[in-house]
């Protein structure tokens, strides 16, 4: 399908979802839980790359984070790059997809390809991610 037919979104729109998806990678590498769990809702899907199984809702999300290696164990993201995106708005559902470069302090850096499904609404008419999909491609080159 040529780019030009995908339906995009208002310009106010695809800044806002991209807000949500930047804001909370940022809310990751400060180790800041609560803010990070301010852009999902409570019931949302995830497809973790740490884990096979589809992640429904937070106290699942929960267990599998709490399952994680410490940063003893297992090198810890230095920093969160999303790039790349491409953000389609549906009325009040936005899908955006976009690359994830996760560098280490003490490891190569991977690429992460991901898939955001994103809602808006509530009395505030935020938009939340409502799916997320994370598929781990390749540790990067550069």
């Amino acid at each position: 399908m040529p780019a030009a037919a995908r339906p995009g979104g208002t310009p106010a729109d695809l800044v806002a979802v991209w807000a949500v998806i930047t804001g909370m990678y940022q809310a990751y590498t400060t180790g800041d839980r609560d803010r990070i769990d301010a852009f999902l809702d409570p019931d949302a899907t995830v497809w973790d790359s740490a884990t096979s199984e589809l992640l429904c809702g937070k106290a699942d999300l929960d267990r599998v984070r709490d399952a994680r290696p410490t940063a003893a164990v297992s090198p810890a993201p230095a920093s969160l790059t999303a790039y790349g995106q491409a953000v389609d708005v549906f009325a009040d559902l936005a899908v955006a997809r976009y690359w994830l470069r996760v560098e280490f302090h003490a490891a190569a850096p991977e690429l992460v390809r991901n898939t955001a499904v994103l809602r808006r609404g509530g009395s505030d008419g935020r938009w939340l991610i409502v799916h997320l999909h994370e598929d781990v491609q390749s540790a990067a080159n550069t």
